[in-house]
């Protein structure tokens, strides 16, 4: 059911390192033809740091880990692709359609693939305002066993509560070079890691640690945006508070909240959190590349 390109198998069968990309950020999470470029640039980002890259996401009917380029640019540029979080995974399949995969749905498809390591840009997790709107990326990264690199959880959301479900479903939470969780635009959040590792070596060796323990959670490493793109947080929650009060003055519930909200701080900053967003998206993209590489020769690969 699972088609896995024949590059991803070859890697994964000779124990090569591998990265896991999601397609949401194509489908849904940057405006065209920006998502098709970064989504190609972080499959670079991946290839040149040492691993083989492997987009996921559901073309004609078939759950895909590792796309050709054509998949890739149908994903990006297609109308009407799903976004399919783990529960959606059965419909574009029973119908033969497309859909683009969240965190929780990569998570899903990539782990039974055979891939260990994963690079997004931020996850989803408790909504502003509402602690009963809990995405499942939450419930997928205390199941899955899965390093998972990012810049902590979108800004959109509560990150404090984020953090404390992340806690609550046992997901071990490294800083990559920070004491702190950052907030996605921003390096800053003030609420803290559960540990800081400052290289790739020692992620891959906790990581080692995490899984030879048999531990059922991911592992999420948290890595700033860089420095140079970086927003001030009280210029993003700002911004926030304002997209907020529009999304429940023009009704925008459920799933459509997040891509709502990132269009609409986008508009705010005058573009700056677009940059914000691509930076730390291909970062991401050679952080978790440098990590699977050391997973990898730690290994013995």
């Amino acid at each position: 059911m699972i088609r896995t390109s024949p590059t991803v198998a070859d890697a994964l069968a000779r124990r090569s390192p591998v990265v896991a990309l999601e397609s949401t950020v194509l489908a849904h999470g940057l405006p065209r033809p920006r998502n098709l470029q970064v989504g190609l640039a972080m499959e670079e980002a991946v290839a040149s740091g040492g691993a083989v890259p492997a987009t996921v996401g559901v073309v004609a009917g078939v759950p895909r880990v590792g796309m050709e380029r054509a998949e890739v640019e149908h994903l990006a540029m297609a109308d009407g692709v799903l976004k399919l979080s783990t529960r959606d995974l059965a419909v574009p399949v029973a119908r033969g359609t497309d859909g683009a995969t969240t965190v929780a749905a990569t998570l899903w498809l990539a782990m039974r693939a055979g891939v260990r390591v994963f690079a997004t840009g931020g996850i989803g997790g408790v909504h502003r305002g509402d602690e009963r709107d809990v995405s499942a990326d939450l419930t997928e990264l205390g199941r899955t066993p899965m390093l998972v690199v990012c810049a902590g959880a979108k800004s959109v959301l509560d990150l404090a509560a984020t953090r404390e479900a992340l806690e609550t479903a046992g997901v071990l939470v490294v800083g990559f070079g920070t004491d702190e969780l950052p907030a996605f635009y921003s390096a800053r959040s003030g609420i803290p890691v559960d540990v800081r590792v400052d290289d790739a070596a020692q992620a891959a060796g906790l990581w080692r640690a995490h899984r030879d323990l048999g531990l059922p959670g991911a592992m999420l490493l948290c890595a700033p945006p860089p420095v140079e793109h970086a927003l001030q947080a009280d210029e993003v929650d700002g911004a926030i508070a304002d997209a907020l009060a529009r999304a429940r003055r023009e009704g925008i519930r459920g799933k459509e909240v997040t891509p709502f909200l990132l269009r609409a701080v986008a508009e705010a900053t005058g573009g700056r959190s677009l940059e914000a967003n691509v930076a730390l998206l291909l970062n991401n993209a050679r952080v978790a590349a440098a990590v699977a590489v050391a997973v990898a020769r730690a290994d013995g690969a």
